[in-house]
């Protein structure tokens, strides 16, 4: 069967208008333009819409899911499989987010008593969901889907004594770092030992450790704004700081 832009549309539940744009970029082309000059899409641009609306249901930009899907070794099936995985991964963490926010409305409503760990649970679903939004497409466009899954599983699977920990140690980071910085030496002792309570934070959310990945991430805080933004807003510089703090300590500043 083939399909005009606008059935198409009404179709895939799009715009025309993002039909269009996704043929001027490249990620979308028609089969074919009739007579009439209007594009006409075949069976194939509709499996290739399904996979790009599948991409983005779980927030991969344009540019990456045109070079996923412009792989020659690009499996549907085994794409189909992972969105699979991918989808009921989310439909469990938006099932125990519904359930913990039910709760959270009858306890202040009264009708229930709602532990601690209860809370906690629901806190820490929050988090992740809101880490998926922010820095999720880059993340995985980075480090990859399987350790972005393994980092989030870590983060659910903490105890309270564990989130605890880690945020002390967040906040024992934030002041080191902040006196390293008033000394301008990111070979120093102080920044150093910024650099080493940094991987032992990050240790808190990575299954695996390599300095190399260590290194990568400092760069990506200088390189995106947003992280920049965070590590500056007391002290501008001191993104740009840790970063050769940490390569100087991973030996990757050669």
């Amino acid at each position: 069967m083939e399909y005009t832009v606008q059935k198409l549309s009404q179709l895939a539940g799009v715009s025309p208008r993002t039909l269009r744009y996704y043929d001027e970029i490249g990620l979308l082309k028609p089969a074919r333009l009739n007579s009439s000059g209007y594009r006409i899409y075949g069976s194939r641009e509709v499996d290739r819409l399904q996979q790009i609306l599948f991409y983005r249901e779980l927030g991969v930009g344009l540019d990456r899911i045109k070079d996923i899907l412009s792989d020659p070794d690009f499996d549907v099936m085994a794409a189909l499989k992972e969105h699979r995985q991918n989808l009921l991964a989310k439909r469990r963490q938006l099932d125990l987010l519904i359930t913990n926010v039910e709760k959270t409305l009858a306890a202040n409503e009264g009708r229930i008593i709602m532990a601690d760990k209860e809370k906690f649970e629901g806190f820490k679903h929050r988090l992740v969901e809101e880490n998926e939004k922010k820095f999720g497409e880059e993340a995985r466009a980075r480090y990859g889907n399987e350790a972005v899954d393994a980092s989030n599983a870590k983060v659910l699977g903490m105890t309270q004594e564990q989130y605890q920990e880690v945020t002390q140690l967040e906040q024992k980071l934030k002041e080191t770092l902040a006196e390293a910085f008033k000394t301008g030496d990111p070979s120093g002792e102080p920044a150093q030992q910024a650099a080493d309570l940094h991987r032992q934070w990050l240790c808190y959310f990575w299954n695996s450790y390599s300095k190399e990945a260590h290194a990568g991430l400092a760069q990506m805080y200088v390189d995106d704004e947003r992280f920049t933004a965070y590590y500056d807003e007391k002290q501008p510089g001191t993104a740009a700081f840790l970063r050769d703090a940490i390569l100087i300590y991973t030996g990757m500043n050669k």
